[in-house]
Order: structure tokens, then sequence, then C-alpha cells
């Protein structure tokens, strides 16, 4: 019996039997993209990354896929369906892609310098509530939605090294 393998790796599907290997590219009609400031230490950026995602995981549901299984049959968690594109932009450069998400209306999660002074979930809700929109300390955001609209919101970012 042939068996039959598909994965989704970087926009590439990869067909693989035992006689032949097939790749036909995948296009995304939207995209998932963080954005982080480029001040933060590198404990903080991985946090803030782990905190953005799990924010669109749970209220977008399309951009997760399927559970996956190894070849033994052990099961994991689904993950994102497509790339997950890392930006680090200026504060300045930040604010200017949160006045952009909020007036696309786009899917977004949120990371404010306060955050890292909580401890639970509770405070970090309560750290966002007390500050006015204008006057949050943006550290992360992450953004959902169209290609073109999630490249609007990110322009003048740049690509994390």
């Amino acid at each position: 019996m042939q068996r039959t393998y598909k994965t989704v790796s970087y926009g590439v599907r990869q067909s693989r039997s035992m006689s032949s290997v097939s790749t036909e590219p995948i296009r995304f009609d939207t995209k998932i993209a963080l954005l982080l400031r480029e001040d933060l230490e590198p404990w903080q950026r991985l946090n803030v990354t782990a905190f953005l995602v799990s924010g669109l995981g749970t209220q977008v549901p399309e951009v997760v896929g399927e559970p996956y299984e190894d070849a033994d049959g052990v099961p994991y968690l689904p993950m994102f369906r497509q790339p997950v594109m890392v930006f680090e932009a200026t504060k300045e450069t930040l604010t200017t892609a949160h006045a952009r998400v909020l007036s696309r209306a786009l899917p977004r999660a949120l990371f404010t310098g306060d955050l890292f002074a909580t401890g639970n979930d509770r405070d970090n809700r309560a750290a966002v509530r007390a500050v006015p929109t204008a006057e949050l300390d943006l550290v992360g955001l992450a953004v959902y939605g169209p290609r073109n609209a999630v490249d609007k919101v990110v322009k003048g970012a740049r690509m994390h090294p």
C-alpha cells in the first residue's frame, strides 16, 4: 500500500509518496504579522510574541490548521496554517501601525509595556483598560487580514533579524 503525506511549510505544499515527490505553491490571500518594538530585550520579544499569537489563534479560527499526528499516531495540537511574519520597528512606527490597524478594523492583539509588571490575565486586562488608546505604551502588535491590508499596517517596519 502506498502512503501519501502532505505537509505545509512556508507557502509550499509537498506531496510525497514512495514513488514521487511533487511541489505546488500555496498562495495565501491573508497574512499574519507581528510587529515588535525594536528596543525589547530578547526574553521580552519571545514573551510578547507568544502572547500575541495566542490572541489571534483563539479569536480567528480560520488561521488555525488541522491537528498534527506523527507516524506512530501520537496527536499534537494544531498550529497556524500559514507563516507568521515577524517585524520590528521603532515606537513611532508601532504607534502608526496601531492607528492603521484600528482604522481598517482588522483582527488584532496588543501587548503594552505595562504587562511586563503584571503576573496574571486579570491584571493584564486591567492594565490595558486603564490607559486611553492614544497613550498605550505599545511594545507589540499582531494583525491578521487580507495581505494588502496587513502590508499597509506594517509599512515602515522591517523584518525581524
